[in-house]
């Protein structure tokens, strides 16, 4: 423990816990409804109106030294250097609301690491290609966080500039979520405007193990249109299933599209949500529903033949590819 002044405590004291969470660690950002947050890491942790409560410990505070003492078993004047050595690399945005002018929750991206070796190493291992992951890096379509070492795959709009992101734990914890504020119209995708076929997946691992594959049998996999749902689901609107809005953005948008191979898991959930989608769009597109041939989706299937499975199991077969 070294030694800090009255005026380096004033200072760290003056850091509100959203302001600090917003700027240094992201990812451990939850947005839990309307102007209340939670941490990933203790969802019993409420922060509302410049002040946090662990209600499953029965205590609480207004600063995010308060925080790190409490909660982050932090002392005293190591937290102090903590959030002045934070501020001093990079001075924080004051989060005094989260809403931008029209009343929606502000986008704001995970921080960049200045390296991306452990998410390389992730993706790598996980069986996507590696010339894959280096193109989909320069294009900003993948990246590392700066504070937990995540993979964040990102979606743009029209214009190029992106409006969705979904992180993904590489430790092998199963942490996900979207960055507050994404767009889910915007999710993983990759455009082809001169093909009329559309392949889509539940998640962007899924999507770029598909391309991995496609790329292993010698296929042109750069030449036809992917989108990732970033999940499924099989919520009714007044009766009736509603289209995801990630596919039903990119239809609107991409009206060259005559083809669909829904490339879901291969589960309860992937099945009911492919047949409902289906249901949705035979009338104006020729609808296919393709599953792994082995596994439960396309990472499991890529993974088995490579040799990254220890064991495996035939799940299904794939029918009506086109």
């Amino acid at each position: 423990m070294g030694y800090v002044t009255k005026e380096q405590i004033a200072a760290a004291k003056e850091m509100d816990l959203l302001t600090y969470l917003e700027n240094y660690e992201r990812d451990e950002l939850v947005h839990a409804g309307g102007r209340t947050y939670s941490t990933r890491s203790h969802g019993s942790l409420k922060i509302s109106n410049g002040k946090w409560t662990w209600w499953s410990r029965g205590i609480g505070g207004r600063s995010a030294l308060d925080y790190l003492i409490k909660v982050r078993g932090f002392f005293f004047t190591d937290a102090v250097e903590h959030i002045l050595q934070q501020t001093g690399k990079s001075p924080p945005v004051i989060c005094k609301d989260t809403k931008n002018a029209e009343g929606k929750q502000a986008f704001i991206l995970p921080k960049k690491n200045e390296t991306d070796k452990v998410i390389r190493t992730y993706l790598a291992g996980r069986g996507i290609d590696e010339a894959l992951i280096e193109s989909c890096a320069k294009e900003g379509m993948l990246y590392e966080s700066r504070a937990y070492h995540n993979v964040v795959f990102t979606g743009k709009d029209e214009n190029g500039e992106i409006k969705y992101a979904f992180y993904r734990a590489t430790n092998g914890r199963k942490i996900m979520g979207e960055a507050s504020g994404s767009d889910k119209r915007f999710s993983f995708r990759l455009v082809n405007k001169k093909s009329d076929c559309l392949h889509v997946f539940e998640s962007a691992i899924d999507l770029l193990s598909f391309m991995t594959m496609a790329k292993m049998d010698g296929r042109n996999y750069g030449g036809t249109n992917y989108l990732s749902l970033s999940g499924v689901y099989t919520a009714q609107q007044n009766g009736r299933y509603k289209m995801p809005v990630a596919l039903e953005h990119f239809l609107k948008t991409n009206q060259n599209i005559r083809h669909i191979c829904l490339r879901l898991d291969y589960d309860r959930t992937g099945f009911t949500a492919a047949e409902q989608i289906r249901k949705l769009l035979k009338n104006d597109y020729a609808v296919y529903i393709v599953m792994p041939k082995m596994g439960k989706d396309q990472n499991d299937y890529l993974r088995i033949r490579k040799g990254l499975f220890d064991e495996i199991k035939i799940e299904g077969k794939e029918k009506n590819e086109r």
